[in-house]
């Protein structure tokens, strides 16, 4: 916990190693024992057919909940599933509290297929700022951790996202067009351009590390949601890469960006899917 007038920067050079530990236990406890295994009851609906949630999203995110706030007294937790039952408890993340911001399953429909493409995302940030991230691929066990300034890993190797391969299309993962509007499917045609070869995403979060990872290029989102960005945003930072609005600003995970945006393995990838997202060359 945080002690006298300590800083973020201070409380996560002596408790990163315990914020790890939670992210593994919520997904052995509540998530992987129901992997292949949920019953008809424990998946719902929320906004429909394309949007849902089972018993892992809430158990792991109560999991994460108690033990993150009692972590960091004085902090507050912005949880997908949460906001689902209060909406307003978004807000939070303007607020002047450190927040933790948990997805506690990202790729829900993934995990509830089966398919192994899922994955926690926990962030801590303040102020608009996001100080560390834990993105957590159980089902191969794959842990990324960034904590700003202090770089990017994978299961403790340092990540470095480099530029594109010259002479290759670039690989942009874009938001599903189960989850766009016509407006934003319109947009994201701008991406359907000679030298780029675009693909519907899976998991945001597994899409941010294939990017810090090098094996994908850049991201092209159409929605803000901060549980979904957060931690994939400063690990792609901290490999070496960066992020853009339509409106040439970095993404802000406080929200009004203007749509889509693009994370990418360096600058120029950034500018060029922007570009093209706005309607250039």
């Amino acid at each position: 916990m945080i002690e006298n007038n300590e800083t973020i920067d201070e409380f996560l050079a002596r408790h990163t190693d315990e914020v790890e530990e939670a992210v593994r236990k919520a997904a052995a406890l509540e998530i992987m024992p129901r992997w292949r295994r949920l019953a008809a009851h424990e998946v719902d609906e929320k906004a429909g057919p394309h949007d849902l949630v089972t018993d892992a999203d809430r158990k792991a995110e109560l999991y994460l909940t108690e033990i993150l706030a009692a972590l960091l007294p004085g902090s507050v937790v912005v949880g997908e599933e949460a906001v689902h039952d209060n909406p307003a408890s978004y807000e939070a993340i303007r607020g002047e509290a450190p927040v933790w911001i948990i997805d506690p399953v990202d790729g829900t429909r993934q995990f509830v297929h089966g398919d192994p493409g899922f994955c926690t995302l926990v962030a801590l940030a303040q102020h608009g700022v996001v100080h560390a991230s834990w993105t957590y691929a159980p089902a191969d066990d794959r842990l990324a951790t960034a904590v700003r300034g202090r770089g990017a890993f994978l299961n403790g190797e340092r990540l470095y996202a480099g530029p594109p391969e010259p002479g290759h299309d670039l690989r942009v993962a874009t938001s599903h067009p189960d989850y766009t509007t016509d407006e934003q499917k319109q947009v994201l045609l701008g991406l359907r351009a000679p030298g780029v070869a675009p693909r519907s995403c899976g998991s945001a979060g597994l899409e941010y590390l294939a990017v810090a990872q090098g094996e994908s290029d850049a991201t092209a989102f159409s929605w803000e949601a901060a549980w979904d960005h957060a931690a994939g945003i400063l690990l792609v930072e901290e490999a070496g890469g960066t992020h853009l609005t339509r409106s040439g600003e970095p993404f802000r995970i406080t929200g009004g960006n203007e749509l889509p945006f693009t994370a990418a393995r360096d600058a120029a990838t950034a500018r060029q899917v922007v570009a093209l997202l706005s309607g250039g060359a």
